[in-house]
């Protein structure tokens, strides 16, 4: 009689590691597949359903993402979030390189007191009546550059940046300095090459911050034209409410209309972000992990 294999205490603690890591996607994952399937779904019948749902409400019906496109301010927002995240990100990336690879190189004078500043303001910063009076100031209000300049260069941002470069070796910018190669050379030549990882990082961060935003526009900005995406989204789920709570006939239609608009929103505005995550997420734990090598 064949003796039978012994169940170690290792395949044991791996199949309720597997099942326990299941059941956490399943509970994280769930929500987004609720939201997406609900859009779809007859406002009628998904008021009335009650637990968990897994297939869209019959009629199916794409009235909640025909209401959301015809609203013409979420064309012009998308617009105005574009060109905020396409000019914005190109300075992002510009300066943090650019203030990184200064504090990285040997040499510049009052290096370390112009390092002590910067990371002083990570503590502490002047709050949000000096930020107003700065931008009001600088003629920036009612502007779209009010939204890109003043956080051109994120602290935390920079020293991840500064942390890829130190653990670039020392004698390839000297091999590049004794072949007469100028500092904008190195930086473009050399560490922008050898940094992809952790730039790939700083490209998800900064657009998703930028993509996100929607508090400083609400601060600075007065012309509905020029609302980014998530504002004119919180302006539309804010009247929404209003609206279904306003009482009268067809309060319940109108509930459940603003319930269906609301699940659409945020398909619409989170399904960009979800659809570039994936060709940078390879690049994402080897660029924050650079800061853990050195500095």
């Amino acid at each position: 009689m064949q003796n039978r294999k012994k169940i170690t205490p290792y395949q044991i603690f791996s199949v309720i590691n597997v099942g326990f890591m299941l059941l956490l996607i399943l509970v994280t994952a769930y929500p987004i597949y609720y939201i997406v399937i609900a859009s779809f779904s007859d406002p009628g019948a998904l008021s009335r359903h009650i637990g968990l749902l897994w297939l869209p409400m019959k009629p199916y019906t794409l009235t909640a993402y025909e209401t959301v496109f015809r609203n013409p301010q979420i064309v012009t927002g998308f617009l105005n979030t574009l060109f905020v995240l396409g000019v914005g990100l190109a300075m992002n990336l510009a300066m943090t390189m650019l203030g990184a690879f200064f504090l990285t190189i040997k040499g510049p004078m009052l290096k370390n007191a112009i390092a002590l500043m910067i990371i002083f303001t990570m503590y502490f910063s002047g709050g949000l009546t000096p930020s107003y009076l700065n931008i009001r100031d600088l003629k920036l209000m009612d502007s779209l550059w009010a939204l890109i300049l003043p956080g051109a260069i994120n602290t935390a941002n920079l020293i991840i940046m500064k942390s890829a470069f130190q653990s670039i070796p020392d004698s390839l910018v000297e091999s590049a300095r004794l072949d007469g190669g100028s500092f904008l050379q190195i930086l473009l030549r050399v560490m922008i090459p050898l940094s992809k990882a952790t730039i790939a990082v700083m490209v998800l961060y900064y657009g998703v911050g930028h993509w996100n935003a929607w508090f400083n526009a609400s601060i600075y900005l007065r012309d509905s034209g020029k609302f980014p995406l998530q504002l004119v989204v919180r302006n539309i789920l804010n009247l929404a409410g209003s609206s279904a709570m306003g009482g009268g006939a067809g309060m319940d239609e109108i509930a459940q209309l603003a319930e269906l608009i609301k699940y659409a929103l945020i398909v619409v505005t989170t399904a960009p972000i979800l659809a570039l995550y994936p060709f940078l997420q390879k690049y994402f734990v080897k660029g924050v992990m650079v800061g853990a090598i050195k500095g």
